[in-house]
């Protein structure tokens, strides 16, 4: 052996046809895999190829993570790119110090490995290989593929390299490189083509070849981010990344994407590892993973990826019901690839739908957006003395005293920053925070509904041991994410459009202090304050960086079981225990959970009986129960109402309801949110969407059938916890994002 014995992390499709050619050759090779009955196969009958109607089987050492005692050192690392990780924090203690970590995987990855064990330890590789995992210690051989292996950013082949190489020719035509980049790139711009496709039910060159637009610029987008890093892209197997970049000209394009459909034609793999993990193994995909590095230097590079993003975004989607997969997803995103860049289409996702209101708005003009986006960066002090200033005004939930206090110091604020309202109203509530409503002229009958909260978790005296703070871009302190930079960036976005003399529509802004505690006392005013409106824009704070365009109804419910009293040593058959009842209540509760239709169930809180030596006469158990879609929640509501005692002496009562209702990506929020997503393009970024499990005073706006762009607000992490934090730049973004959105709405 030239290179000695190896440890392959990862025994799925790559890693395990790898260990398997290595194996068959000779070398000593260890398999390690958290997978059970794939390490218990491997183990009992050894690692199998299958091509065909024939398997081949070979002797492999095979162990799960916790099972293996020992150092390690010539990994081939070829684990999914999200678990790349916690692969990591097992490999680095039983690295040894001249040993190394190659990448087999997709995506990019080598520079989390390079930061976690040290560059000198870090090799890079491609690998298109078209393998599945099709049972317990079976792999289906998928073809012949291409593998590359190469020394970091383009370094010069080392002997070590040179060694990898000629020990993995027993796989097949294994190649050394001094550009491994470029064929990681490469990559990316196929993988985005083959990512399309699971979207769709049917075999990935059929679907290529129907929906050349939406192949066609994905592998573009990609290659604009390439270019502008000065990625030199290297061709492999049928793939010909040149001919997909954009201004190729268009017969060549065609040539090469017949070519390439016709080899994959020849693939006993037809459809794609990432729908085979939606469709089959109904699991998340890995693919959001790799294309974050994308996404992360197409927005350093101000390279726009709209139809790259679209097509994450169905994906993500699809983890939550593969069942959604449809042809259809392809023909809208050829309309996006197709779309000019100054006016979406005519029946695309912008177009006036059910609700009616949003169609055929135009992207701002490249001058609107920059002199909004340079106004604001002008102006980003004085945000972040805004932001200073509002985090000093303690405004716990519970602290009527404090809230009034704040509410007080934002209207002060907002007579200064904005001027005077038309109107103002103030809901004054007995033991909550009032609710703030002020209407501000503009075009238009129908206002936007600009809705946010005031109130925060944090307890009043946090301020004392943890006040505002900023370091750099990055601001910390209680409510600055949940949600007072949201605020503030609302009524910059607002300040913007009056300094630049640019139009916008009437608005209405309004504000509770109830929302971290379910909105109880501000939910009727909310509800009616957006049926005057004819959209609502919500500032609470974005999810990485996306806004969100559907969250989970939450039904907040007390379960009450009543027993019978009595000894339990002296006459222990004489009562009926409501604790032993609560037990078998909740195991029928949990069957009511279903990960699949995004249903949870948690028993968070139980209490019952008053002494070890008494019968149980009551127990209560607190229900938080998250659902997806209504009809989750009337699958849920029905349940609840069916439950029946198992010992016939006790009784069960259901108390509690739905705090906040589902909020569904309706039509109309699709259409807000491609708004929002053009708005973004003009100046020059990426804007996702995501679905989320936590609720806001979004879904009662929802419910109440207005479209809603949520999560328009801070970019940061950390709600309810010491890590919140925002982003002085998010800050400037999303104030410039508001305006534009603003500006780009229709008149009602």
């Amino acid at each position: 052996m030239s290179s000695g014995s190896y440890t392959v992390v990862g025994a799925g499709a790559i890693g395990g046809t790898l260990a398997f050619a290595l194996a068959r050759a000779g070398h000593r090779v260890q398999l390690i895999d958290t997978d059970l009955a794939h390490v218990a196969a491997i183990r009992d009958r050894g690692l199998t190829v299958a091509r065909g109607e024939d398997r081949e089987n070979v002797r492999v050492e095979a162990a799960t993570p916790d099972a293996f005692d020992g150092t390690v050192h010539h990994v081939l690392l070829a684990v999914k790119a999200q678990a790349t990780g916690a692969a990591l924090d097992w490999i680095a203690p039983r690295l040894t110090p001249d040993g190394w970590v190659v990448s087999f995987q997709n995506g990019f990855n080598e520079e989390l490995i390079a930061d976690r064990i040290g560059p000198r330890r870090t090799v890079a590789a491609f690998v298109n290989i078209f393998a599945d995992v099709i049972e317990p210690g079976v792999i289906l051989d998928g073809g012949a593929g291409a593998l590359v292996v190469g020394e970091r950013h383009s370094a010069p082949v080392s002997d070590r390299v040179r060694a990898l190489v000629t020990d993995l020719q027993c796989w097949g035509p294994a190649v050394a490189s001094d550009n491994v980049e470029g064929y990681l790139w490469a990559k990316a711009g196929f993988g985005a083509m083959l990512a399309a496709t699971a979207l769709a039910d049917a075999p990935m060159a059929e679907l290529i070849q129907r929906h050349p637009p939406t192949m066609h610029a994905v592998a573009a987008e990609v290659f604009d981010v390439a270019q502008a890093q000065g990625v030199k892209l290297e061709a492999f197997d049928a793939f010909e990344p040149d001919a997909f970049r954009r201004g190729a000209e268009p017969s060549v394009r065609r040539a090469a994407t017949r070519r390439l459909t016709a080899w994959l034609a020849t693939q006993a793999k037809d459809r794609s590892g990432i729908w085979r993990d939606l469709a089959v193994r109904r699991r998340p995909v890995e693919v959001t993973t790799h294309y974050a590095e994308v996404f992360t230097q197409a927005e350093r590079h101000a390279v726009g990826t709209p139809v790259l993003r679209a097509v994450i975004d169905g994906l993500r989607e699809l983890e939550h019901d593969p069942d959604l997969m449809a042809e259809t997803r392809l023909d809208a995103l050829d309309l996006l690839a197709g779309t000019p860049p100054t006016q979406l289409p005519e029946g695309s996702a912008g177009s006036a739908g059910a609700e009616g209101s949003h169609g055929g708005c135009a992207r701002p003009d490249p001058q609107t957006a920059a002199a909004v986006a340079a106004w604001l960066d002008s102006h980003r002090e004085d945000m972040v003395d805004d932001l200073a200033a509002y985090t000093s005004q303690g405004s716990a939930s519970d602290d009527r005293q404090a809230l009034d206090a704040c509410l007080t110091w934002v209207r002060g604020w907002l007579d200064d920053t904005l001027g005077a309202p038309e109107t103002e109203e103030i809901l004054e509530r007995e033991r909550t925070g009032d609710i703030l409503i002020r209407r501000y002229p503009g075009t238009g009958s129908r206002p936007v509904l600009l809705l946010g909260h005031y109130d925060t978790v944090w307890p009043t005296g946090t301020l004392d041991d943890w006040p505002f703070r900023r370091e750099g871009d990055r601001i910390t302190g209680p409510g600055v994410f949940d949600m007072k930079a949201g605020l503030v960036q609302a009524v910059w976005g607002l300040r913007a459009l009056d300094a630049l003399g640019l139009p916008r529509p009437t608005c209405t802004l309004m504000l509770n202090g109830d929302e971290e505690t379910g909105s109880l006392t501000s939910s009727e005013a909310i509800v009616a304050e957006a049926r005057r409106s004819r959209a609502a824009l919500v500032f609470e704070a974005a999810a990485d960086g996306a806004v969100k365009t559907a969250r989970k109804g939450v039904g907040l419910f007390t379960l009450t079981v009543t027993g019978q009293e009595a000894h339990a040593g002296l006459d222990p058959e004489a009562g009926a225990s409501a604790v032993e009842e609560m037990a078998h209540q909740i195991l029928q509760l949990t069957c009511l959970r279903d990960p699949e239709a995004g249903t949870s169930l948690n028993v968070g809180v139980i209490e019952g009986g008053t002494r070890s030596n008494v019968t149980a006469g009551k127990a209560t158990a607190r229900l938080d129960i998250r659902v997806a879609t209504s009809a989750e929640q009337d699958r849920i509501g029905v349940a609840l109402a069916a439950l029946r005692p198992v010992n016939a002496r006790t009784s069960i009562e259901v108390t509690g309801g739905w705090n906040r209702p589902v909020f569904e990506r309706t039509e109309g929020v699709a259409e807000l949110a491609t708004v929002a997503r053009t708005c973004a393009a003009s100046l020059g970024w990426d804007l996702r969407e995501a679905a989320v499990g936590g609720a806001s005073d979004g879904n009662f706006v929802v419910a109440a059938g207005i479209p809603v762009l949520d999560g328009i607000g801070a970019v940061g992490s950390g709600a309810h916890a010491r890590s919140e934090n925002t982003s002085v730049t998010g800050m400037v973004e999303r104030a410039a994002l508001t305006a534009l959105v603003l500006t780009a709405l229709p008149v009602g």
